[in-house]
């Protein structure tokens, strides 16, 4: 066993772990006050239900012995034949290491999707059809792009650390739950801004710095395609976040935050498929462009009619498809050039279809039978009170019925109660 490789995907692990509390905060700042709580629970299921079926058969299925290029077979469901001495086969990092570092991407993966469901789905039918998800299109989609005798991973399709698997796989598959469920009541006719942009920058640094772990641990070594990756990743990230918001000036006159925060999401996302691939150079160009075709690409839901809530198409499958396919062309060594963007874009076209068609069938069956979309009274009071019983902000002491002041004295008798600045949140 080599100690410091281990401890490098270990920690890497971890820092993949935190991006999903990181995109909770992300998520949950940029909706509506009465939607945040079933925000954040949203991302915090998946832990809990694809860390227990990844367990149970979701590694086997994805790393197991191949059947057919398609998928994995079960010889290690539960874990099985696996113990703390067993070694990968690219070196000395202990199975179990490698076993935990993979499932926080299959964490993350499912929960990406929520954003675009935000507002209007019941959290039970989510969490089914996030369990349904992740083993009907992860789980086969990663074995094609990773796993020993994947049929795109035999075809030499570069995918270091998941602009398919994750970012395409889990954006066409957002746009396909969103049309089978339907609008937010009120969309494109009441204001449905962020409530807390701190959050969401927040949320966007947390990413950030988990997503060194994401990219970077993918090498599975403490070596030089490790760094290459972290340092990649930074510059793509501050790449996309400039050319975003220069796109935003132009187009709208102003540098916003909610901009920055999206922009840095979506360099992230384009260079993880590439960043080992390409050079400096090619970083920046890659982040760029994921800037400005992602900043772009956020507005299609007005012309095309889709409600995307938080943007997950525009940032994470545009986004995917800009990496997965610049990296045809920017790829050193040798490698990049007409035959390689080929093979890209049959790689990122074949996720997309399958996700796609696979995605809408899920959200169908969950829809006829224990229903997908929340009441629409629920919705409009607000999800957090309907599936949680509780709410993200407690207004009721500020400026109260008594007329008391928290904190201070109650109000002299005759005198108006100080108004609640509740009245001032845009709900």
């Amino acid at each position: 066993m080599n100690g410091a490789d281990t401890a490098f995907v270990l920690v890497s692990a971890f820092f993949v772990m935190l991006m999903t509390p990181g995109l909770a905060f992300f998520y949950g700042g940029m909706v509506r006050v009465k939607s945040a709580l079933n925000m954040l629970m949203m991302s915090f299921i998946s832990l809990a239900v694809v860390s227990v079926l990844w367990v149970l058969f979701g590694y086997s299925l994805t790393f197991g012995p191949d059947t057919g290029g398609l998928i994995g077979n079960l010889d290690h469901a539960g874990l099985s034949g696996l113990s703390p001495d067993s070694l990968t086969e690219r070196g000395g990092i202990p199975v179990l290491a490698f076993v935990l570092f993979q499932m926080m991407f299959a964490v993350l993966a499912p929960a990406l999707m929520s954003g675009a469901l935000a507002d209007r789905v019941t959290f039970g039918a989510w969490a089914v059809f996030l369990a349904l998800w992740v083993t009907l299109v992860y789980f086969p989609v990663a074995h094609w792009v990773w796993a020993e005798g994947g049929w795109l991973r035999e075809l030499e399709v570069i995918d270091f650390a998941g602009g398919t698997a994750v970012h395409i796989n889990a954006g066409v598959g957002a746009l396909a739950a969103v049309l089978v469920v339907g609008k937010r009541i009120g969309f494109t006719k009441d204001p449905m801004r962020p409530h807390n942009l701190p959050l969401v920058v927040l949320g966007a640094a947390l990413l950030w710095f988990g997503w060194f772990g994401f990219n970077a641990g993918s090498a599975l070594a403490a070596d030089g395609t490790a760094a290459t990756m972290a340092l990649n990743t930074q510059i793509a990230t501050g790449a996309a976040l400039a050319g975003w918001l220069a796109y935003e000036r132009l187009r709208h006159g102003a540098f916003t935050t909610l901009g920055a925060a999206s922009g840095a999401i979506a360099g992230l996302v384009a260079i993880t498929p590439a960043g080992a691939s390409v050079n400096a150079m090619g970083a920046l160009v890659i982040g760029v462009v994921a800037g400005l075709v992602c900043s772009w690409a956020v507005g299609l839901k007005y012309k095309l009619g889709y409600d995307d809530s938080l943007d997950v198409v525009g940032v994470h499958l545009v986004g995917g498809l800009v990496g997965t396919l610049l990296v045809g062309f920017l790829a050193v060594d040798g490698v990049g050039g007409p035959v390689q963007f080929g093979k890209q874009a049959l790689g990122a076209f074949s996720v997309l279809a399958f996700s796609f068609a696979v995605s809408w069938l899920l959200a169908k069956l969950v829809q006829a039978t224990i229903g997908f979309r929340a009441d629409p009274d629920d919705e409009t009071a607000g999800v957090d009170q309907a599936f949680h019983a509780e709410t993200a902000y407690d207004f009721t002491a500020v400026g109260g019925s008594a007329g008391r002041d928290p904190g201070g004295p109650p109000a002299a008798p005759g005198t108006a109660p100080r108004p609640s600045r509740a009245t001032k949140v845009d709900a």
